[in-house]
């Protein structure tokens, strides 16, 4: 296949439409259209859905696209490679996570992989829990972390912990000195993230489980907006992974609890990547720097804390 057929082909595919890709490379539509045709009748497949409203990609446009993104992937890393791990220190690390974990987990450890290894950059992109498993098998990051309830296809898993719903309030709150239940939660002001997040996900079924009914005051899709309404909300009560709030919440007088319930445990915080991807030496030494860190905060946390779960 020609150079231009791919790159008109991944310009559309940006863009939306030929038109938008035409304004992008400063190329005429009608040889934009012409480049596209010609690499669908090679191909023996068409590769959009054509509408008025644009250019969508089909099943096999997106098997094509796929395959492009990661052999440019794989193109910049061998060209990493070939010039030494100088120009490795320099590359950019492409990350994907859900919401919790990018409010203050990662900023930190980026920030002090960044103190051992300063030519390294970071670029960060936070998804649903839907759309990162995505990002990983479509080749479009380098890791990924985020919350699991069940295996995943397509992706490898470097590390897991465990990461059972918790639940935080402020450190005077009458039920941070005892023993909570769920039904506890029932008396005070709860606030929950909405239902895509893993999390909601399973306090929700374990409510239904336990026939406890509650009636969030605040429901959001944003953690750091849940945290600080917690903050300030007198007695409220949120669920959380130690992981997401395990950097701020003893300096913003928070306490983190665990609930007796099996369910609530089920749950994990995993690091993947895509399957068989090759990696850089820089990209290995950072995944093991966040093994480490990720086990030594999870101790440290549960000392802090006096969490007991598997």
């Amino acid at each position: 296949m020609h150079n231009n057929e791919i790159r008109y082909f991944m310009a559309v595919v940006s863009t939306g439409s030929i038109s938008a890709a035409s304004q992008q490379l400063f190329v005429a539509i009608s040889a934009i259209s012409r480049q596209i045709q010609r690499l669908e009748t090679r191909l023996g497949v068409t590769l959009f859905e054509r509408s008025p409203r644009g250019m969508q990609l089909n099943d096999a446009g997106h098997i094509l696209a796929n395959h492009v993104r990661r052999s440019m992937a794989d193109m910049e890393l061998a060209m990493a490679e070939l010039k030494g791990m100088k120009a490795a220190d320099q590359t950019t690390i492409r990350v994907v996570c859900t919401d919790g974990l990018a409010f203050n987990l990662l900023p930190n450890l980026m920030a002090r992989f960044r103190q051992l290894h300063p030519r390294v950059s970071f670029f960060l992109t936070v998804g649903t829990a839907r759309q990162v498993p995505e990002l990983v098998r479509n080749g479009e990051c380098d890791l990924a972390i985020k919350f699991c309830l069940a295996p995943e296809s397509g992706v490898e898993v470097l590390a897991s912990f465990p990461s059972p719903v918790l639940v935080f309030m402020k450190a005077d709150h009458p039920l941070a000195a005892r023993d909570i239940q769920l039904a506890d939660l029932n008396a005070w002001p709860v606030v929950l993230p909405d239902q895509s997040a893993t999390i909601r996900q399973l306090f929700d079924l374990s409510c239904r489980m336990n026939n406890v009914f509650i009636d969030p005051i605040f429901t959001s899709n944003h953690f750091s907006t849940l945290y600080e309404f917690v903050r300030k909300t007198p007695n409220a009560i949120s669920v959380s992974s130690h992981f997401s709030i395990l950097y701020s919440a003893q300096q913003d007088g928070l306490k983190i609890k665990t609930v007796n319930r099996d369910q609530l445990s089920q749950r994990t915080l995993q690091l993947q990547t895509e399957m068989g991807k090759p990696r850089t030496a820089m990209l290995n030494a950072f995944f093991s720097f966040l093994k480490q860190e990720l086990h030594s905060l999870d101790q440290q946390c549960r000392q802090d804390f006096a969490l007991q779960f598997r």
